[in-house]
């Protein structure tokens, strides 16, 4: 049997770049070790959905968590995640351990330690630079949008993960 029985669940930059924001995208080989890592030790990978592309799409501009506080994010947010919810149960049921949920510090929708905030909104020429409103960006200690709806999903069926932030690729409990 080549079933190692252990399994983590990725943010679905971390195997796929090309769905950041630009110009944020890393090197795909940054991630290579923690891949290999997880491929030599027999580790399943379960990639999640990226909210931000399959809402806003590619050619999206940044954003803040404050944007996606609302019902459409929220909602769209809770149907891309219940089917995950089922397929962890069942492999829980089936004696699998979850070894974490792993997240991009920073990130508005998958940040697990932190996300980003600010006070803004309307229209960008509005600001007399974009230099005010990047300025109001602020770093706060929460769980983005889309890793808040799952861990609230996960509380309502009894499921205990631990949620892990990747901080410059380098991994970090919560």
């Amino acid at each position: 049997m080549n079933r190692g029985k252990k399994i983590v669940i990725l943010s679905h930059c971390i195997i796929n770049q090309n769905s950041v924001v630009k110009p944020y995208a890393k090197n795909g080989k940054d991630f290579l070790p923690f891949i290999t890592w997880c491929l030599s030790n027999n580790i399943g990978i379960i990639q999640l959905p990226c909210p931000e592309t399959g809402i806003l799409g590619l050619r999206r501009w940044g954003h803040v968590k404050d944007q996606f506080e609302n019902s459409n994010f929220i909602n769209s947010s809770i149907k891309y995640l219940e089917p995950f919810i089922d397929i962890i149960q069942d492999y829980l049921k089936e004696e699998y351990q979850i070894l974490g949920i792993f997240g991009i510090k920073g990130s508005p929708s998958c940040g697990i330690s932190k996300t980003c905030r600010a006070d803004w909104c309307g229209e960008a020429s509005s600001y007399e630079s974009i230099n005010d409103i990047s300025s109001r960006v602020k770093m706060v200690d929460e769980k983005g949008v889309f890793m808040e709806k799952f861990e609230e999903l996960l509380k309502q069926k009894n499921i205990s993960i631990p949620f892990i932030d990747i901080d410059d690729w380098r991994i970090e409990n919560d």
